[in-house]
């Protein structure tokens, strides 16, 4: 089993493909298993790397409350690319996973050749914010007294049960897949890295300074998510947006022929240097001041 160790966790990797390296981060009710679309369609051209957050196995589980955060999450990610010798990447996150990786591109910039970052933004809306960290805190002690996560329960959240209507066989896998989780390491995460982390609101300096070619994208009934990636899309030269029709939370699973072609197409401009930065004839700022 690839495993990699940091700070005395063992961290689980996948390496499939050959080529640029992809670097692949689940969200917090995903895991490596989330991405199986995306790695047999990429890993024919590219090198995919899949890890798994601690407190997922099989990524160790620790059982310290202080082995957890969102900081500690970044490293880990960094941790695991150091260890694969891989200088740069693409890096794709889906919700957790897209914070990690607009953290990867703000800190570690030089890391990250192109980023996809999808239904990034949970929590983060300011009007709903403390909403947000006191249900996350609520669930995390449901989930720790029950030793069990709700997996059907989370499964029918409102920005979830797309994936019901759209493919009811692949929502059905997704909850069992759901279901195996720890209980343990999820209360951890929810706690440590959803209800702590802070709002990509606090981040408009720095998300406004990324280099790496980015790719925004959301679906139209991800309430939680829509108004930060307008946001971000606003303030980040580099960004484009990309808005899946009658989609929720779950893109690369609702969808994974679109999902797939949108991040292909993305990662072949990117790469041809055809991802520009947003030219100033675009800049709304601009529209009455034309001579």
């Amino acid at each position: 089993m690839p495993l990699t160790e940091r700070d005395g966790v063992s961290l689980y990797f996948k390496d499939t493909g050959e080529g640029h390296a992809i670097l692949f981060l689940h969200e917090f009710g995903g895991d490596v298993r989330s991405w199986q679309h995306q790695v047999r369609y990429f890993s024919r051209r590219y090198r995919c790397i899949v890890t798994a957050a601690r407190g997922y196995p099989p990524s160790d589980v620790p059982v310290d409350a202080d082995d957890y955060g969102w900081e500690t999450s970044l490293a880990d990610a960094v941790h695991v690319l150091d260890h694969l010798n891989i200088e740069r990447a693409h890096v794709v996150g889906l919700s957790m996973g897209a914070y990690m990786g607009l953290m990867l591109a703000m800190r570690h910039g030089d890391r990250v050749s192109a980023l996809a970052a999808a239904s990034g933004g949970s929590g983060a809306y300011l009007p709903t914010r403390e909403g947000f960290i006191a249900d996350a805190l609520a669930s995390a002690e449901r989930m720790q007294a029950a030793g069990a996560l709700p997996a059907e329960g989370m499964g029918m959240a409102p920005n979830r049960v797309q994936l019901k209507i759209k493919d009811p066989l692949g929502w059905q896998e997704f909850v069992d897949h759901l279901a195996d989780h720890s209980a343990v390491g999820s209360a951890h995460t929810m706690r440590a890295v959803q209800a702590a982390r802070p709002s990509l609101y606090d981040f408009d300096t720095e998300l406004a300074a990324i280099a790496a070619p980015t790719l925004l994208v959301v679906g139209d009934e991800d309430d939680p998510c829509l108004d930060v990636n307008l946001h971000m899309k606003r303030i980040k030269p580099m960004a484009g947006m990309s808005v899946f029709p009658k989609s929720g939370h779950l893109l690369n699973l609702e969808d994974p022929a679109r999902f797939n072609g949108e991040l292909e197409n993305f990662f072949i401009a990117a790469e041809a240097g055809r991802w520009p930065v947003r030219d100033m004839d675009a800049d709304p700022a601009q529209v009455f001041d034309r001579d």
